[in-house]
């Protein structure tokens, strides 16, 4: 994939839905919505909104995962996901450890409460070092990076600015069209 950079397949900034720390989760699941509705026949739908700070400044994003295990506040005793997610895990470990901490043994039905009082501030995290890719990367450098740190996406900067978002997504389409495009 020589030659294809990261700005040639990002999503600019502009067309993502970016909403405050204080957002609730259901108001963040009814923006993602509407932002995937804007983006219709653009490409692939959003997984993701931005979290940002008072001055439009991205803090963090929030993506469908993030959604999930935040509807569970146990998954926090877990620490931090985020970090053990490339180990691994075995079908057994994910078992016992989802009998022993008693995840979702909660009904279901109460997910619009806490969806309701849940704010985007308590669940969003600061973007690690590898979830940043320069626009003028490579797009081999984008791959490895999405395999390696298990990412959905990257945040694409310009002169240290968050300009988009390299989605996993246009990723696989661009890879995907390629082996089409092969005379085998």
């Amino acid at each position: 994939m020589e030659g294809i950079k990261v700005k040639d397949l990002m999503v600019p900034l502009d067309q993502y839905v970016c909403v405050s720390a204080e957002t609730t989760l259901a108001e963040a699941v009814m923006a993602l919505e509407e932002g995937q509705a804007k983006f219709e026949g653009k490409g692939h739908p959003h997984r993701a909104v931005l979290v940002c700070d008072k001055d439009g400044k991205v803090i963090g994003k929030v993506g469908l995962l993030d959604v999930l295990r935040s509807l569970e506040p146990r998954y926090s005793e877990l620490g931090d996901l985020k970090r053990v997610s490339g180990f691994g895990l075995s079908a057994e470990f994910m078992k016992s450890t989802m009998a022993k901490y008693e995840l979702w043994k909660a009904p279901l039905d109460d997910l619009c409460r806490k969806a309701a009082r849940v704010r985007l501030g308590s669940i969003v995290a600061a973007p690690l070092e590898g979830e940043y890719i320069d626009q003028d990367a490579t797009l081999d450098k984008g791959v490895h990076q999405l395999i390696m740190g298990h990412h959905q996406s990257l945040l694409v900067t310009a002169g240290g600015q968050i300009v988009g978002i390299l989605r996993l997504t246009d990723v696989f389409k661009e890879v995907g069209d390629r082996i089409k495009a092969c005379k085998i």
